[in-house]
């Protein structure tokens, strides 16, 4: 290889080098700007009581997300809503508490739900028929949010689907 070839070679890469620089940086200042909007939209999660009922179902899983109802791809990326994580989903007589790891736990009081059901899909994760279990609440904010669940056990949807009085709705 000749000396201009190399030359043209090293200048090639830094430019490339540069054009994926600025476009993860611009991705990221979008990420961090949709946040802020959201977090606005979204104000403050409902804090978990001091006392908690017995929880009548547990799931372990995988908490998928947060995403603005009815838009099922509008992920939430406020706060750490955004970043998935494995989870314990429990069902106590107050509500229904999502146990992150190295995260906040979510809770969502029982007369903030409006749905629980299954979901092909949420905020980007795709899954088997009926893979993710979304619950359709009311923040204190008055927006309302789906939140998704993928279960190591999918037959677990079951009893979720049936502790709720209406069952399967849109």
């Amino acid at each position: 290889m000749n000396s201009g070839t190399l030359v043209g070679s090293l200048i090639f890469a830094g430019v490339v080098v540069v054009i994926i620089a600025v476009v993860i940086q611009l991705m990221m200042r979008s990420w961090q700007r949709r946040a802020r909007q959201q977090a606005d939209l979204i104000g403050a999660l409902p804090d978990v009581p001091e006392l908690l009922g017995t929880a009548t179902i547990t799931t372990p899983g995988m908490y998928v997300g947060c995403t603005m109802a009815p838009a099922w791809s509008e992920r939430i990326t406020a706060g750490d809503l955004g970043y998935r994580s494995k989870a314990v989903l429990s069902m106590h007589p107050e509500g229904v508490l999502v146990q992150r790891i190295r995260a906040i736990p979510i809770w969502i009081p029982k007369e903030s739900i409006s749905a629980i059901r299954t979901e092909r899909g949420i905020a980007g994760k795709v899954a088997a028929r009926n893979g993710i279990l979304a619950i359709r609440w009311r923040l204190p904010s008055d927006v309302k949010i789906d939140t998704g669940f993928r279960a190591d056990n999918r037959d677990e949807y079951e009893s979720w689907l049936h502790s709720w009085p209406e069952g399967v709705a849109p």
